[in-house]
């Protein structure tokens, strides 16, 4: 289980960096974490009293991914829906349809048709060297 702290970066080096929590004990956090959050523990240690919220796991600490100081939204999660324009696609969509003559192949097999025969001219004029 990990335990939710903060805590101030005092050092930073080839191994990780050197944290020390608010209850003044000192910790170490890991080279993946540091260069994953490399912003956060370079302005944290140009700034000693900046502190971080940490999970602490042993003797180890991450940053934490959810902030202790973040407050929830409170807002209400907008519509995805709207009649309107989902009756203008609709509109459009039917539109095109007149597009592709009923009596030849749709575009996109046209085109597909298109580059085979360019495909096969190519392979006929320059085969492969032995």
């Amino acid at each position: 289980m990990s335990e939710r702290v903060r805590g101030s970066v005092i050092n930073v080096h080839n191994l990780g960096a050197l944290v020390r929590l608010e209850d003044g004990r000192l910790v170490a956090a890991p080279i993946g974490d540091v260069n994953k959050n490399r912003a956060a523990y370079t302005r944290a240690l140009g700034n000693k009293e900046t502190t971080l919220p940490f999970d602490l796991v042993g003797k180890m600490v991450v940053i934490a991914q959810t902030r202790i100081d973040e407050v929830a939204p409170t807002t209400d999660v907008p519509a995805l829906t709207d009649p309107s324009f989902e009756a203008q696609i609709a509109a459009y969509l039917k539109s095109t349809e007149e597009w592709a003559p009923p009596d030849r192949p749709q575009p996109f097999e046209r085109h597909l048709v298109r580059k085979r025969q360019r495909a096969k001219h190519f392979r006929t004029e320059n085969p492969p060297p032995a």
